[in-house]
């Protein structure tokens, strides 16, 4: 049976609801007297469409409905589930509450998006308080699994488990916080490095980019795959969480910061701080930690260099600064020299197969920028298109494995481009991949003729290549060596 939604408030943090529930199979209303809400939540849901399936390797739920209503009583009637994203007005939100309440089923989650007011706040004044708690999200809602979830005192404990259980289901990760507290938990840290960025600034001591370059080039990652605390246990070596907090513990008392209300380190706090810590990792040895640490790290910032973003723009511009193009084309040309990274390798530890298709991809970019298909090239509506290809595997590779690839063209005339690549490390060859291109316009997505200059060059190399003997395996069908 579909579960339906309703969201009070389609802003950036509502239309993010409304899509995280929609696009996990829930039927969803949308409560906005804004005009231009349906514009606004569309615009959000088409980014979640094109970006949380990709989180998923299996297929997603069959989206659910999505209806804009005109009352509140209309949107929530029904619902087992009831998102508040109106601004952070007590009174306002007081307002919504109890015009909810009076159409809403007793047992429906009504959830605040709020980031600073505590549950009690909320509840007060309310006809059946226990039903209202935070449920604070982080954007983009779509993407991001954190909500936290904080109940009052007045929170029946199956309240608390059914939004729980119900947030779990839609892929969100719940914390419940067990204290009502302001802001209550990573809102605390954000707020706390904020008001720190405004003080560095005022004082001249950095700019907004030297910060954000600060937090995304260096402690951002690390944050990114273990957090805070596992992060300082690796710090502290094999000697553990108490090594750390005995050597950096002290620079609590120094005034490196604008924020010097700390707590005392106690032996009490350091042996819970160590508990915790042991009972959250310690089934790993430090080594064990830094090699998943390293393997996180790896798998990020080349997510990032995918993008050009962030860390992984110094990457690609490092690669780039590297790149040469081959001067001589008497023999076949080196279109692909590194090393197989972490995050190619499959759970049988070597080279996964797909990623021998993107080394020959790499290697046919390469070739492409060589003959003048490049990114300018691209640009003015023509390019080459792979038609067919062929992937003989003939041994394995590990992570670490330095791979050289050749390319022999074995054809290059009119609106063909045919390309024989095989990977090597060192003298042993590892596969071979055979492509066929073809020529196209961009704007008719059909075959035609490249440029003068781009035939001239690829003809040149053609020729040149022509000589040489035809490698093994060329032409070769499925089953043949």
């Amino acid at each position: 049976m579909t579960q339906t939604a309703a969201i009070i408030g389609g802003g950036v943090i509502g239309g993010g609801w409304a899509a995280r529930f929609l696009l996990m199979g829930w039927d969803v209303r949308v409560f906005d007297p804004d005009p231009e809400a349906e514009r606004k939540i569309a615009e959000v849901l088409a980014n979640a469409r094109r970006s949380l399936p990709g989180l998923s390797d299996l297929a997603m739920p069959e989206e659910g409905a999505l209806s804009f209503h005109e009352s509140m009583e209309s949107a929530v009637k029904g619902a087992r589930w009831i998102q508040e994203s109106v601004p952070e007005r007590l009174e306002l939100k007081h307002k919504v509450y109890r015009t909810v309440q009076t159409a809403c089923e007793p047992d429906a989650v009504i959830g605040s998006s709020t980031s600073g007011f505590k549950p009690s706040q909320l509840q007060e004044g309310a006809e059946r308080p226990g039903q209202i708690l935070v449920a604070h999200p982080f954007n983009p809602v779509y993407l991001l699994p954190l909500v936290e979830l904080v109940p009052s005192e007045a929170t029946p404990a199956a309240m608390v488990s059914a939004a729980k259980e119900l947030a779990t289901s839609i892929g969100m990760a719940p914390l419940v916080v067990r204290k009502e507290i302001d802001a209550h938990i990573a809102d605390r840290f954000l707020e706390a490095v904020w008001r720190e960025a405004l003080w560095l600034i005022k004082d001249g001591v950095a700019t907004t980019e030297e910060i954000d370059n600060a937090i995304r080039y260096g402690f951002g990652l690390r944050w990114a795959q273990m957090g805070l605390f596992e992060t300082y246990r690796v710090a502290g070596g094999e000697a553990g969480m108490k090594h750390f907090i005995a050597q950096f513990g002290p620079c609590l008392e120094w005034p490196w910061t604008k924020l010097m209300d700390v707590p005392e380190l106690t032996p009490e706090l350091v042996d819970q701080i160590a508990e915790q810590s042991d009972a959250q990792s310690g089934q790993y040895s430090i080594r064990e930690l830094e090699r998943i640490r390293d393997n996180n790290l790896v798998a990020m910032l080349r997510a990032l260099k995918a993008q050009n973003w962030g860390a992984g723009a110094l990457l690609k511009a490092a690669d780039t600064s590297r790149k040469s193009m081959p001067a001589v084309f008497s023999q076949p040309i080196v279109t692909v020299d590194r090393a197989v990274p972490l995050d190619w390798t499959d759970y049988n530890g070597h080279m996964n197969e797909a990623k021998y298709l993107q080394a020959f991809g790499d290697a046919t970019d390469l070739f492409m920028e060589l003959v003048g298909c490049d990114a300018d090239y691209i640009a003015s509506g023509l390019s080459y298109f792979t038609a067919e290809t062929h992937i003989r595997h003939i041994d394995e590779v590990h992570a670490g494995a330095r791979i050289v690839i050749r390319t022999q063209c074995l054809l290059g005339e009119g609106k063909k481009m045919h390309l024989f690549h095989e990977m090597w490390e060192g003298e042993r060859l590892l596969a071979t991949g055979e492509h066929m291109l073809i020529h196209v316009s961009l704007e008719t997505r059909r075959a035609c003729v490249p440029s003068d200059a781009v035939a001239a060059k690829l003809g040149e190399i053609a020729q040149a290549h022509a000589s040489l003997p035809l490698p093994e395996g060329a032409g070769a069908a499925v089953g043949r060596r």
